[in-house]
């Protein structure tokens, strides 16, 4: 079966890094080199010691086994790996829910930070920095019109708790600078994108990786939803990679009644473990849908898995990653760190959801491209499952292991109103910066619409697709008009959902974006009508 060629600009490949290929130096007979050679077991040790000693340079033995250990590790599996000293806290901040810094979000507008907003309770709210400000100096360092990297401005606002920053900044309606001392401090990480209701009995929940705060912010949102008259759940986990597997089991126990199963992990030095529910349970009754594609990924999956196995709800979308291997953590001395993978987890029916790794990390992570080319997110027949791997649940359905997590109910990528010239567009990230021009060019007159249903329909009337075209011709894309018809509900939506955002944050983003958003859209359908 062909593919649908406008699929490949919607996946993501990842990056994998080179290994290093080590060779063994034959010594001369005479060296003595081949008396008392050590074991095996500290063959490593002593080829670095010859390394050191004898080899025609100067080496340092700390960079050589900072490159060796990668190496190692990725001849076991595609996901145990080693973080260096440099990289262990970035690596971690998803997972811990927090970061040291000063609280905002910013986009560099052209070439200068722009203050997209300040995290409530943050050190810079508290500091008076408002949306729409922009930084030209911190500490005296100009970084205004250098196009400066995002990750390079990060490192200049981030940093321990208790220690300052000196700011300066621009900010309409005042002629000069204005100067910011921000002491740093803990910053919130929210894995839960957004809670809000889908029509009266419908709630819906994004969850976009599981964190240690991850649980706390899910009950929440979801007895904030209960409050509002919420009957019936759609939980959004696609796009989820995973992270902490308790905040998954803890989330699943919320479904579960007591003493179900939800998962079990085995390996060779780990004997088998179960999580089971427990007398908790804040929606066990009520109808509960589970989005998941591609993308979802290890706690992800035992979250689906969990509901699926147990015949609690329905799962909505396409066959997840396939990712069943949990790692452990752990921390050197000298500050780096490696998760190595200790175990795998099992579902409830017994089934093992990881996919093959036997011929490699290159063609583990190939297989995404390669079930694009075959159709799978096209059609479910398309999907091959080892009839050799299906298990029973209790309620009689037929499920797979082997592989990912294959929903109930397929829903095709949604490749409506895409063209090559919104894929122009859209690669460029002109749908982007337009709509931060546009907030920022009317800022003031945005502020006045303190709710969405308002701020969105001032919106619909501001004939953003021809301010969007004639921008877009600015900037090197000509407008194509027969492929502006197909894409025209695509691109508006976009536009509407960005600057909304902006402004409301991701209350202001979802509900507009669900327009456009087919598998959502057939999620509600189905569970309005069980």
């Amino acid at each position: 079966m062909k593919y649908n060629r406008a699929y490949l600009p919607l996946i993501i490949g990842f990056s994998v890094a080179l290994g290093i290929l080590i060779g063994f130096y034959m010594p001369h007979p005479q060296s003595g080199l081949y008396t008392n050679f050590p074991p095996s077991n500290d063959k490593l040790s002593r080829v670095l010691d010859i390394i050191e000693s004898d080899y025609v340079d100067t080496v340092n033995r700390n960079s050589l086994i900072e490159e060796a250990i990668p190496v190692m590790l990725r001849k076991l599996d595609p996901h145990s790996v080693y973080i260096p000293a440099t990289d262990l806290a970035r690596a971690n901040e998803p997972l811990q829910g927090n970061f040291d810094g000063i609280g905002v979000s910013f986009n560099m507008l052209t070439d200068t930070v722009l203050i997209i907003s300040a995290i409530p309770g943050g050190p810079s709210e508290k500091a008076g920095i408002i949306a729409g400000d922009k930084i030209i100096f911190v500490n005296d360092s100009l970084i205004a019109g250098k196009s400066i990297p995002d990750e390079d401005v990060v490192k200049m606002l981030k940093g321990p708790r208790g220690t300052k920053v000196d700011l300066k900044i621009e900010r309409k309606g005042t002629d000069t600078l204005l100067p910011f001392t921000i002491v740093r401090d803990k910053i919130p990480i929210y894995s839960v994108d957004v809670s809000y209701m889908m029509s009266d009995e419908v709630g819906y929940i994004k969850i976009s990786n599981f964190a240690l705060t991850t649980h706390d912010e899910f009950i929440q949102g979801l007895r904030e939803l209960k409050d509002q008259g919420m009957k019936k759940l759609i939980l959004d986990l696609r796009g989820n990679s995973g992270g902490v597997m308790d905040a998954a089991t803890m989330i699943a126990d919320e479904f579960l009644p007591d003493g179900k199963l939800i998962v079990f992990t085995m390996g060779k030095s780990t004997p088998r473990q179960d999580v089971k529910a427990t007398s908790r349970g804040d929606f066990e009754k009520g109808e509960l849908v589970v989005l998941i594609d591609e993308w979802s990924a290890s706690a992800s999956e035992i979250l689906a898995g969990a509901v699926q196995d147990n015949d609690r709800g329905t799962i909505i979308g396409r066959r997840s990653f396939g990712k069943g291997l949990v790692q452990e953590p752990v921390v050197f001395r000298d500050g780096s760190g490696m998760r190595l993978t200790v175990a795998r987890y099992y579902t409830p029916t017994g089934r093992s959801i990881q996919k093959p790794y036997d011929e490699g990390v290159d063609k583990y992570y190939e297989d995404l491209g390669n079930r694009l080319m075959h159709g799978e997110f096209e059609e479910a027949d398309s999907i091959q499952m080892d009839d050799s791997l299906r298990f029973t649940t209790p309620g009689g359905k037929t499920v797979y292991g082997g592989g990912g997590i294959m929903p109930d109910i397929f829903i095709p990528m949604d490749t409506t109103g895409i063209s090559d010239y919104f894929m122009a567009i859209r690669n460029t990230g002109l749908l982007y910066r337009y709509a931060m021009k546009f907030t920022e060019d009317n800022r003031e007159t945005l502020k006045k619409y303190k709710d969405l249903p308002s701020l969105e329909k001032w919106l619909s009337g501001q004939d953003l697709i021809s301010k969007f075209v004639r921008f877009a011709e600015q900037n090197g894309i000509p407008a194509n008009r027969r492929q502006l018809e197909v894409s025209e509900e695509i691109i508006h939506v976009q536009l509407k959902s960005y600057i909304a955002r902006n402004m409301l944050d991701n209350k202001g983003f979802y509900p507009i974006w669900q327009a456009i958003d087919r598998t959502l859209l057939d999620a509600l359908s189905y569970i309005e009508n069980i």
